[in-house]
């Protein structure tokens, strides 16, 4: 059977800095966009129709259309039969995906590092962990590698089956 591969999608921009977007992904991941690179990258001329796009002010009026950035008042030109339609410039989520960084992480807990860090102390293998707590070796490594979200019940079977350990929760 033929595997589909996920295309990155934006879910929201978390923060607009200039050129800068702080934008969330649909792999849970938080990521560091610098359009300023993109927009060189893909000879982005500021003279052109689209190049208000290097002004700060025009740049931070985007929308998320589609699962990526599109800005309604910047119009492209694009070839539509025997004429030219205008539309609103966009540049496709999984290039803007492949010029992201990954945002560091600041005070932020990886889940996937606790489970780690706890499985190797108790000298347990990812198939071991997998069996107690009824998930599969492919979960627990993607889960290790922070790759995939957890869902707070399968975090108790982890943490209670499979690491024979008590979890607390605390909310400030």
């Amino acid at each position: 059977m033929r595997r589909v591969k996920k295309m990155a999608r934006i879910l929201k921009a978390k923060s607009v800095d200039g050129l800068l977007v702080s934008a969330v992904f649909n792999n849970g991941e938080t990521r560091i966009v610098d359009f300023n690179k993109i927009f060189f990258d893909i000879g982005l001329n500021k003279n052109s129709l689209t190049g208000q796009l290097y002004n700060p002010e025009v740049f931070k009026k985007f929308k998320i259309r589609n699962n990526t950035l599109s800005w309604e008042k910047v119009q492209q030109e694009i070839p539509w039969g025997d004429s030219v339609r205008k539309v609103p410039f966009e540049i496709g989520a999984d290039t803007i995906f492949q010029y992201s960084k990954p945002s560091p992480v600041q005070g932020n807990i990886k889940i996937g590092d606790l489970i780690k860090k706890e499985r190797m102390t108790a000298k347990l293998t990812q198939s071991d962990l997998a069996k107690r707590s009824g998930t599969t070796p492919g979960y627990i490594s993607r889960l290790e590698n922070n790759k995939s979200d957890i869902e707070f019940d399968t975090l108790q079977k982890l943490v209670k089956h499979g690491l024979r350990k008590k979890l607390y929760v605390k909310i400030k």
